[in-house]
């Protein structure tokens, strides 16, 4: 897996909540056992037309906003367990995903797979929202060593900060694995001197 120390990004907004991970990824395209080509079929129900044509007001087909975050409702990734709906948001070009909560399986399938879930509060969400309803340029800046998610800040003229920052939780295994471009295997391999170590005594 790739390293994942600080990342700043402008993001792409998807504010819908209890997004399933059969709206991630349909089980028609599940043949697969490779992770390459998903993100085409990311959210392919709402992204396309029935005559495979790109729905307009979509916000995956839509210019304004681009990123590799994407910022989605409470309860992201629900429903079925498939490792495939990580595969596809990681294949689509995302390398975080933010929301005010995960299903446990989703998140510890994107963990596994080199994907950032952010679980931050409502209020921080909501807040990263109207940030980016006011500019869609926003940006973010993920800070994994210190655990923070930062809102590039911008004032409006009625004088409110859209900024701001909040921490957030991670597995102290999982993060070092995602600083060190590790899964699992990798990192026990990077303990063989210790290992071996062990052995002899």
């Amino acid at each position: 897996m790739k390293k994942f120390t600080k990342l700043t990004s402008a993001v792409v907004p998807l504010n819908i909540e209890n997004i399933d991970t059969d709206q991630i990824i349909p089980a028609r395209f599940l043949k697969a056992t490779t992770r390459d080509g998903f993100g085409e079929n990311l959210f392919r129900d709402w992204r396309y037309e029935n005559d495979n044509q790109p729905k307009a007001d979509f916000v995956l087909n839509d210019p304004t906003y681009g990123g590799q975050v994407l910022v989605a409702g409470k309860n992201f990734g629900c429903g079925s367990s498939r490792e495939h709906a990580a595969w596809a948001i990681q294949d689509a070009g995302f390398d975080v995903v933010i929301s005010s909560f995960f299903a446990d399986i989703f998140k510890g399938n994107a963990l596994n797979n080199g994907l950032l879930p952010i679980q931050v509060s409502e209020e921080f969400l909501k807040k990263i929202f109207t940030a980016v309803d006011n500019n869609p340029r926003t940006n973010l800046t993920i800070d994994l060593e210190n655990q923070t998610v930062t809102i590039e800040g911008q004032v409006l003229r009625s004088g409110e900060d859209l900024g701001g920052a909040e921490s957030f939780e991670i597995n102290p295994y999982k993060k070092s694995c995602l600083i060190n471009g590790y899964d699992d295997i990798d990192f026990i391999l990077a303990q063989k001197d210790l290992i071996e170590e062990f052995e002899k005594n």
